[in-house]
């Protein structure tokens, strides 16, 4: 028997409630020192993420089943899995030691919930205004690449500052332009990341900076589309 719309509309809910169970479990992980596994159950919460967005709006949530904010629910998850663990991994695994872990932390969930409740986050295209805190993407590069402490301090600052800029960052399944290569790209992205913390990153050369590339595109795209002209054509 064929579900009603409001009970696909409640199912997708669930799903979306599902990953403050998947955050726990990474947090559980994390306060063991087990990166790995904690990164795994980020990934899947990250697919989950992923999936949840179409399905919400292709069983109508808002209309068939209003008495849930599934917006408000996103956010709640995605402070949990983007950011709040991810900076507690950056603090404890050692990679920035000392007072540049400090100030990493304290840089990265407070410019982070200041972004979350900022109602311009979206562009007209679907994109992201600013750096959209996908710090579980960039704290996971960052334990398979292992960088220098400045550089990483660097980067964290860097992107945290980007957060209140009109620097675009498409969003990998609702930016149009280019949709189809963004797709392909976080796709590769999450099946490389979810290989990285299978193999304790151990992954090799080859993937690693297939991981770097892919993780550059996803960061660069929607900046390069501010500089190109959209239906540009190239001249023979």
């Amino acid at each position: 028997m064929p579900m009603s719309p409001r009970l696909k509309a409640l199912s997708v809910h669930l799903l979306t409630a599902s990953g403050a169970v998947l955050s726990m479990f990474a947090m559980l992980a994390a306060v063991e020192g087990n990166w790995s596994l904690m990164f795994l159950w980020l990934v899947v919460a990250l697919i989950v993420d992923g999936i949840d967005g179409p399905l919400a709006r292709r069983y109508d949530v808002e209309k068939n089943w209003p008495a849930y904010d599934g917006v408000l629910m996103d956010l709640i998850v995605d402070f949990l899995t983007y950011v709040f663990i991810p900076a507690y991994a950056l603090f404890k695994s050692g990679l920035l030691p000392g007072w540049t872990g400090w100030l990493a932390i304290i840089v990265i969930v407070y410019g982070s919930v200041v972004y979350f409740a900022d109602t311009r986050m979206k562009t007209k295209d679907k994109s992201f205004a600013g750096f959209p805190a996908c710090w579980n993407m960039v704290v996971l590069v960052l334990f398979a690449t292992q960088p220098g402490e400045m550089v990483i301090l660097l980067i964290v600052i860097l992107l945290t500052v980007t957060m209140f800029t009109n620097l675009k960052f498409i969003h990998p399944t609702r930016t149009q332009r280019w949709n189809q290569l963004s797709l392909a790209m976080c796709m590769i992205w999450i099946a490389l990341a979810g290989w990285a913390a299978w193999t304790d990153f151990s992954e090799g050369p080859v993937a690693k900076w297939l991981l770097v590339l892919t993780s550059l595109y996803l960061v660069l795209a929607g900046i390069a589309q501010q500089v190109i002209p959209e239906g540009i054509r190239r001249v023979r």
